[in-house]
């Protein structure tokens, strides 16, 4: 507990709509104080530009901390690999532009897999997502699967109206029909933008890559090994393409003390849709207590 006497809530892995999320960065500082939560990073894929004076100051006046974070999008010969970075230098011009290029791929990445898909029978509004700055697989689609005039062909491919997730499982991710490689960095370049930057590197939820990419603890450790972070997103429950959510929080802890890492705790907030957790993990059981916070919050910032 708080001098106050308040369970002390933080959350730092939170997107807005600079990246795939549905929260503006104001409208995800409010959230943060309607849920209690005291400290927060906002993690946008592979953009920064959720950060400025204004905001630092918004989240001042609300009494909460702002910490800096992102999350890089990467790939190795298995998976993609997400690299969040924390308290790193918002002034560093070599990490914007570094962004701005991966960034840039985002947007060839989606004039390509839009053909494919056209080309499998899907209405993809190329148009309008090409206006969305970071875009990801997750905006296509949802761009897909929410536009009527694709039901016919997903009733008939799916048997239903996926989600988001089953739809880029299914269709869009590597050995799926509607494949297309990505240009992007490896983990070890995201650790060097994120270092030069004076950041802290930590590898994002681990628990995805064994349950999306059946990776192993062997697999995660060639990762660690080649990146060497300053910890992991070991807190994290994980909610899996059926909506189960799975808690390895133990088992991530455990991993991270065995490997001389630090470890952080993210809901990976997007939006509210009444299953993934929200914003300080409020409409979950998940939570930590005051010195685990008090650890992470001396980690990330020292």
């Amino acid at each position: 507990m708080s001098k106050e006497g308040k369970i002390m809530k933080i959350d730092l892995h939170i997107h807005t709509k600079m990246s795939d999320g549905f929260f503006s960065p104001k409208e995800v500082i409010d959230e943060a104080y309607k849920n209690g939560v005291s400290v927060i990073s906002i993690c946008d894929h592979d953009t920064i530009d959720a950060y400025n004076e204004e905001l630092f100051s918004y989240a001042k006046s609300k009494n909460i901390k702002l910490i800096p974070g992102v999350e890089i999008s990467t790939k190795t010969n298995k998976a993609g690999i997400h690299i969040l970075g924390y308290n790193y230098d918002l002034n560093n011009n070599e990490m914007k532009e570094s962004l701005y290029k991966i960034r840039n791929a985002r947007h060839i990445y989606l004039h390509k897999v839009a053909k494919r898909l056209e080309q499998i029978g899907y209405l993809v509004n190329e148009e309008e997502l090409d206006k969305i700055d970071a875009v990801t697989k997750a905006h296509i689609a949802l761009d897909i699967v929410n536009n009527k005039e694709n039901e016919k062909i997903l009733l008939r491919e799916f048997g239903h109206i996926p989600s988001k997730g089953e739809f880029i499982e299914t269709i869009m991710n590597e050995n799926c029909i509607a494949y297309v490689k990505k240009e992007t960095v490896t983990p070890k370049e995201a650790a060097k933008i994120i270092r030069k930057a004076n950041g802290k590197v930590v590898l994002a939820h681990p628990v995805a890559y064994v349950h999306e990419d059946n990776f192993t603890n062997k697999d995660i450790l060639e990762i660690i090994n080649e990146i060497k972070p300053d910890g992991i997103e070991a807190n994290y429950l994980y909610v899996d393409r059926n909506e189960n959510i799975i808690n390895e929080v133990a088992k991530w802890n455990k991993f991270a003390k065995e490997n001389n890492l630090f470890v952080t705790v993210g809901s990976d907030f997007h939006k509210k849709d009444g299953i993934h957790p929200e914003i300080g993990f409020v409409n979950t059981k998940f939570m930590l207590n005051d010195n685990v916070i008090y650890d992470i919050i001396t980690n990330i910032t020292r």
